[in-house]
């Protein structure tokens, strides 16, 4: 403990929080701070990493010998040898009939050589041995029998229509290289050529021990979680990662925050040989987090904290040979650690180079902030507009999974930048090809349940070809996207307070030089959303300026903000006088979760979402929600075909059983 008399011991305690973290409390006019030890040295990302896979790079999986009728998508461990040539005989390789090719020299079709049947000159079918004396096969179009014998309208080469022994194989030459990941083709190659086994890498064993007195595994979850409660799911996805890698993952069931259950289930790990292990939290900051002290003790810290966000807790340690990787627990900051340091680690114990992503040049649709000192992964979404590439980011956490699960990929902000600037044009790694990127339709403006089941519609109807990868910035928002080319259709339900109309005035100020169609998508109710039961007797917009309320509000620039301001200025309440009225949320789920958590007492935003959650709701108005559409990309097929979705009585039928819609004019010209 130690007190902060001047700029420069402020400076000084600066400069020492990669090692400590300091909890200041204010004493006397000092600030005093009480040190707790986080990190011992956060290391760049390619310095960490050189790190880890310079200490095992002798480490092996090993190998193991299989059949090769199993050995799909494995790896060889060295090269495969034939032990039979293929063909193994000199064969036909059509119907005809075998000769010896200078006996049919001069056969034309208009004049025909006439040959006996004997050992050599015989019918010949596509496969069968050629017998002796015989060097090729006139195909059986070109022959005619008689009696005795054939007459040849073709003269024959040697070893026309012949498959001659050994032209597809040869015995003892290599088949396959080492570290060759086997497929269906390389399985039949070796069959023919007599090998029935084969040496190939073996598997690395991962065990994966997730930890947390809260932790509960979802399918012994109550319907009612706990309070406090966090469902183990990073332990299912870590699996999946290690073993699209290659690898074979077990999950240890969840340990408690004690430090002893935490060093038994290690130490039972290392007895059993796992050749990498996996332990989910208790890596960071938190009283129980247990695992950089154990590690510690029990073998080697190699690296404790990454300048990498998310993921910075990150750790892996050395624990007698076997690599022990500390995973943070927010679920999107474990798919970093794991992708940045397990992956290629399993990789190497493979002999394995690691696979590079695809990447591709994007145009930032938005500008991306950053942190200097860290480099941050942005998730972003990515679609072709106009011909280039352009990424908008999505916004959310380390602990926002759905940021994962909608992700077309991520852009790296070098650690030493302090953000990406709009319009600029940079590396993105594609979470899938270029072509699937393609084939996107990037959806940015007002958010809608509607938009989400759009998106499902198309995927079924293309196969999986098209899909809409979409993010929540507002009516506004998603309006100034399409000024800027930064998406191929917007949301809206911007209220005109003056003529009662939606969207057309918006139009005309912020889209003056842009063509676009305005199709009609739905009407929906908007109301206020209260706990269920309406605990607070909460009744109309004029119950906001009660001092017991509290409000959560959308964003600026959201059709939803516009129509609550325009709410309020017809009941004569100022913004000011609403408890929460600057607590904000983008999305309707988003404002009837804080209702339904009891974050807030009501927010205003749509009946479907109020019944998502089995809210109460208080109706408003009936408002108009519209798709723009820009004229340049309004024949696209892509296009076209959402709003044949939006037009069919399946689609409607869905959007009526999500509440509190009409579609009326759903798909009409607005």
């Amino acid at each position: 403990m130690r007190l902060l008399h001047s700029r420069n011991d402020t400076v000084v305690a600066f400069q020492e929080f990669q090692m400590y973290h300091c909890e200041q409390l204010p004493v006397n006019g000092y600030i005093m701070e009480r040190k707790k030890r986080i990190y011992r040295n956060l290391k760049p990302l390619d310095e960490a990493k050189n790190i880890i896979l310079d200490n095992f790079k002798n480490l092996s999986s090993g190998t193991e010998t299989i059949s090769v009728r199993r050995a799909a998508g494995r790896v060889t461990a060295k090269a495969a040898v034939a032990l039979r040539s293929v063909p193994a005989y000199h064969a036909s390789a059509m119907d005809g009939i075998a000769v010896k090719a200078s006996d049919t020299f001069g056969a034309l079709p208009e004049k025909p050589v006439t040959l006996k049947k004997s050992g050599h000159c015989m019918m010949i079918d596509t496969g069968d041995p050629l017998p002796d004396g015989a060097d090729a096969v006139v195909m059986i179009e070109m022959v005619e029998e008689k009696a005795g014998g054939w007459e040849i309208r073709e003269a024959a080469y040697p070893w026309r229509n012949v498959r001659r022994a050994g032209e597809d194989i040869v015995r003892g030459e290599i088949i396959l290289p080492a570290l060759r990941r086997l497929r269906p083709c390389d399985q039949a190659a070796l069959l023919a050529a007599g090998v029935h086994e084969i040496e190939v890498v073996r598997s690395p064993r991962v065990l994966i021990i997730p930890t947390g007195t809260e932790i509960v595994i979802p399918e012994e979850a109550p319907e009612q979680l706990p309070a406090g409660a966090i469902l183990e799911v990073d332990g299912c996805m870590l699996a999946s990662m290690a073993e699209e890698c290659g690898a074979v993952a077990e999950i240890h069931p969840p340990v408690c925050d004690v430090e002893s259950d935490l060093e038994r289930a290690l130490g039972d790990a290392l007895e059993k040989k796992y050749d990498l292990i996996m332990i989910i939290a208790g890596s960071s900051a938190g009283t129980e987090d247990f695992t950089p002290p154990l590690l510690e003790r029990m073998g080697r810290l190699l690296v404790h904290g990454v300048t990498v966000m998310p993921g910075k807790p990150a750790l892996m340690a050395d624990i007698g040979g076997v690599p022990v990787a500390g995973i943070p627990g927010y679920p999107v900051s474990a798919a970093v650690a794991f992708r940045e340091f397990v992956r290629p680690l399993l990789y190497s114990l493979q002999g394995l180079q690691t696979p590079k992503a695809e990447t591709a040049k994007v145009t930032v649709g938005r500008k991306m902030p950053s942190k200097l000192g860290l480099e941050e992964h942005v998730r972003v979404i990515i679609g072709d507009i106009g011909g280039r590439l352009v990424a908008t980011p999505l916004g959310g956490g380390a602990g926002v999974l759905s940021s994962v699960v909608r992700a077309d990929g991520i852009i790296r902000i070098p650690q030493e930048t302090g953000g990406i600037s709009e319009g600029e044009q940079v590396d993105a790694e594609l979470f899938a090809t270029r072509d699937m990127i393609g084939c996107n339709l990037l959806a940015i403006g007002s958010h809608d349940l509607t938009i989400d089941l759009i998106g499902s519609m198309l995927k079924e109807k293309t196969g999986g070809a098209v899909k809409v990868s979409s993010t929540n910035v507002g009516s506004l928002g998603g309006l100034i996207a399409l000024r800027k080319q930064t998406a191929h259709f917007a949301g809206a339900h911007l209220l005109d307070t003056e003529t009662g109309d939606y969207n057309h005035s918006y139009i005309k100020r912020y889209l003056p030089s842009v063509p676009v169609r305005l199709i009609t998508l739905v009407h929906r109710r908007q109301g206020l959303m209260v706990a269920a039961g309406n605990p607070k007797g909460i009744k109309s917009i004029d119950d906001l300026k009660r001092g017991d309320v509290v409000f959560v509000n959308r964003q600026p620039g959201s059709g939803t903000r516009i129509l609550l301001d325009y709410e309020l200025g017809r009941a004569g309440i100022a913004p000011t006088g609403i408890s929460g009225y600057r607590n904000e949320e983008y999305t309707h789920m988003n404002i009837a979760m804080a209702v339904a958590s009891g974050a807030a007492d009501a927010g205003l935003g749509i009946h479907a979402a109020a019944q998502a959650l089995d809210l109460d709701f208080i109706p408003v108005t009936m408002e108009r929600y519209d798709l723009v559409i820009p004229e340049a990309v309004f024949n696209d097929e892509k296009i076209q075909l959402i709003l044949e979705i939006i037009r069919t009585d399946e689609f409607k039928r869905q959007v009526l059983s999500l509440g509190g819609y009409n579609v009326n004019k759903t798909g009409m010209e607005a």
